[in-house]
């Protein structure tokens, strides 16, 4: 059976109350003199003023003719621009019955633009965790939360498979969180009864199903493209699960990438969206950085010590491994990065996750990096953008969201330069528009002083 992917979470002690922010729900956000890009299309729309009035956006247009009123918070944007927050469609929140170690994740998020999370390890208090963010006495993004693992050893027989689905449902998660060791049999019980209540199931798929057998089942989406490069590999039916390793780590290059096609039409045709995490594969299995190297990365100051100190010795595992070789493994990324540019240009609905925190990607941070492999693997920088602004907005059903526009909800990132001339501009935050709260750059610079560990 494959291994659970180590969801190794931050925890601590932080408890960052919504008063220790200054309150501009009460108050009219405008901001002036800046470059709007609303992601309806690919443009700029320079000198704008956006107002926005209890957390949607009110009025958007020109700076010259635009009033407002005369106790508004003002914010100068000049030389800047502003964006739809990103959405984070693969996100991990610790899965504890303290709800305090869970602010520190959820602000950390928020304070790197990340203004939508989708959870991909439920847990009963998630749901609390979802009420608080959505009334602002927690101060995050908005959550959609799975239900706890659906798995070979929690859904080993098919009445605690369909029990787990009802039982969820019944709870009020959006989804079901599929991850491996499940049976055909099993599944294919998780499968109806999902569809007998009505709430979608996303994540892995089990080596035993495949991903054929996944996208016929009609998944909400395919996360870490899982799956996939094994459906390229000749002869992958002789093969152990051991032997093809995690995602297939160990035997991808031996993919044939004239199948892909046939994949990703499949995908497109039943409307599978495909959450590739890319960073998994360039952060933790590549060879290309040192397990040193990435630990020496700025932003893990915001990890706990013995979690870096797990990261590190998790990829030295894998690299150690007799099966584990470099070359290969570079030439496994690299179909990956084909699977991805297949999936954009076939029209497969690609959302953008980085699965943090998980092995060396650090919450918000590691989303700027996903980015970044999205451009790398042939998106464009507006393509990119699209997958963590409109796409997740198109995957939950709301035309209020990911776009600017007057009546959207104002869940917007200020940054300095244009992301879609250069998609690292993303990191470069001057301040986010968030359930109706300003977090200016002073604020932000403040929380993540805080939020270092020494």
């Amino acid at each position: 059976m494959k291994v659970l992917l180590p969801i190794l979470l931050v925890i601590s002690t932080l408890s960052l109350l919504a008063q220790d922010l200054p309150d501009s729900r009460k108050q009219e956000i405008v901001i002036r003199n800046v470059n709007v890009i609303p992601m309806d299309r690919e443009q700029v729309l320079p000198n704008q003023v956006v107002i926005i009035k209890d957390g949607r956006i009110s009025l958007i247009g020109d700076a010259r003719t635009v009033k407002y009123g005369a106790g508004a918070l003002v914010i100068d944007g000049t030389g800047k621009y502003l964006m739809p927050g990103l959405a984070e469609m693969h996100a991990h929140v610790p899965p504890i019955d303290n709800i305090e170690p869970m602010k520190e994740v959820v602000l950390l998020f928020a304070l790197k633009g990340v203004t939508t999370i989708r959870g991909m390890l439920g847990h009963p208090r998630h749901l609390e965790l979802r009420s608080k963010l959505q009334s602002g006495e927690i101060i995050g993004p908005r959550l959609y939360t799975s239900g706890p693992s659906i798995n070979g050893q929690t859904a080993n027989t098919a009445a605690t498979a369909e029990k787990m689905v009802r039982d969820q449902k019944a709870a009020g998660y959006d989804f079901l969180k599929l991850h491996p060791g499940l049976t055909v049999d099993n599944f294919n019980v998780i499968v109806k009864t999902a569809k007998e209540v009505q709430i979608p199931f996303a994540g892995h798929v089990s080596y035993a199903v495949g991903v054929w057998r996944a996208i016929d089942a009609g998944y909400a989406s395919i996360d870490h493209m899982d799956g996939f490069v094994e459906s390229l590999i000749p002869g992958i039916e002789s093969m152990t699960e051991q032997q093809v390793g995690l995602f297939a780590v160990f035997t991808g290059h031996q993919a044939d990438t004239t199948r892909i096609p046939k994949l990703v039409n499949a995908l497109r045709d039943k409307h599978i969206w495909v959450a590739p995490t890319q960073a998994l594969a360039e952060r933790w299995l590549s060879p290309e950085k040192t397990p040193e190297a990435l630990s020496q990365e700025p932003e893990m100051i915001y990890m706990a010590p013995n979690t870096l100190n797990g990261w590190v010795n998790t990829k030295k595992s894998l690299m150690s491994n007799p099966n584990y070789n470099p070359a290969n493994v570079q030439r496994y990324v690299e179909v990956r990065r084909k699977l991805i540019k297949a999936c954009q240009k076939a029209g497969v609905g690609i959302l953008l996750g980085s699965d943090a925190p998980q092995v060396f990607d650090v919450p918000g941070f590691s989303l700027h990096h996903e980015l970044t492999y999205m451009v790398k693997a042939g998106l464009t920088p507006y393509e990119a953008l699209r997958t963590g602004t409109v796409n997740p907005a198109t995957f939950f059903k709301r035309d209020d969201a990911g776009v600017i526009k007057p009546g959207a909800v104002a869940d917007l990132v200020l940054v300095n330069g244009n992301p879609l001339q250069d998609i690292n501009a993303v990191k470069n935050i001057e301040g986010v528009s968030l359930a109706g709260r300003w977090l200016s750059r002073e604020y932000i610079e403040q929380e993540l002083k805080k939020l270092e560990k020494k």
